[in-house]
């Protein structure tokens, strides 16, 4: 027997690391015959780790609006074609898979008809539609082929006049609540503590952090979203009072590069004890490459692989964890 199918856990252990009650797990079994665990002598139910994440995979899905049935079916659908069911199975999935022109035409074509939808202000519609890529995808590649393009399609419209400031108000605030519920649900997060992201002081424009939030909450790192425009003297009594990991400052403006310059004078204590990471990023980092020198702090990269790729590592060493891969 695979050390991952052997019946370790009672209900409750379950229960706790998954966030399913037991009445449920036991409603499940009753209705869908999923999972099926084995019993102790005394009659008790055991789960494996292979169980746990199978449930924690279709708990996953009905946070992001599937129903109980289609999500089991799914799973079992993966599993007949042999896939790795498990959350960092789902993050190494959500690129390479999506190398083939087949899948990227059908995003394309998800995203375009997201676009169009939002625009016209048809909420209904464009719920139906994102509810269809959930269902084939994980929430990393849609982040990547279809919020974020989305979000561009809005930010242009408006800026050439083809919809005005409430529509763009109303598509902008649908794409973050999408990103709100993955930000604050998900796989198990560490127990580690949290990192901060913040807009820099007059920064509004948050869809960016929003998006690098919800990627590195998907990879399991506790995140505290601050949002918009945070005053630096608040960010620093908030950063004393939870001691975080890191901090990812944005700006996407000059004027709020030229605020982030002062967050030395906000934290002096932090600057001296060399923690947590001040981080920063944004479009006018890459637009006017000159503001990454003038910022203090780790300036993340031009996109969000490159912030990934810039942060996280940082984050393991920080927790004694090992490198990826």
């Amino acid at each position: 027997m695979n050390k991952s199918d052997r019946p370790l856990y009672n209900i409750g252990a379950v229960s706790r690391r998954t966030g399913i009650s037991p009445a449920t797990l036991r409603a499940w079994e009753r209705r869908y015959d999923f999972p099926q665990p084995a019993r102790s002598e005394g009659g008790h139910r055991l789960y494996s780790e292979h169980d746990v994440q199978r449930l924690q995979w279709v708990s996953d899905r009905l946070e992001q609006g599937m129903q109980t049935r289609h999500a089991i079916e799914a799973l079992r659908l993966r599993q007949e074609r042999g896939e790795t069911i498990s959350p960092e199975a789902d993050i190494a999935r959500a690129s390479p898979t999506l190398s083939n022109a087949e899948a990227l035409s059908y995003l394309e074509q998800i995203q375009q008809q997201l676009s169009a939808a939002l625009l016209s202000n048809d909420l209904a519609h464009a719920t139906h539609i994102f509810r269809e890529a959930l269902a084939p995808y994980p929430p990393e590649a849609l982040i990547e082929h279809i919020i974020q393009p989305t979000f561009a399609d809005i930010g242009e419209a408006w800026a050439v006049g083809e919809i005005n400031v409430s529509t763009e108000h109303l598509a902008a605030q649908y794409l973050r609540s999408r990103l709100m519920m993955w930000l604050h649900t998900g796989p198990p997060a560490y127990e580690v503590p949290p990192t901060v992201l913040a807009c820099a002081p007059g920064e509004l424009h948050e869809g960016g952090l929003l998006i690098l939030g919800t990627l590195l909450r998907r990879r399991r790192w506790p995140i505290a979203y601050l949002g918009q425009s945070t005053p630096l003297d608040d960010l620093a009594q908030f950063i004393r009072e939870t001691n975080p990991l890191a901090v990812v400052l944005a700006a996407m403006r000059k004027e709020t590069a030229e605020a982030l310059t002062a967050w030395p004078d906000a934290l002096p204590d932090l600057v001296k004890e060399g923690r947590p990471l001040i981080t920063f990023g944004g479009r006018i980092f890459v637009e006017q490459p000159k503001w990454q020198m003038i910022v203090p702090g780790l300036y993340l990269g031009d996109d969000f692989e490159a912030a990934l790729a810039t942060l996280e590592p940082r984050l393991r060493r920080l927790v004694g964890m090992a490198p990826l891969g």
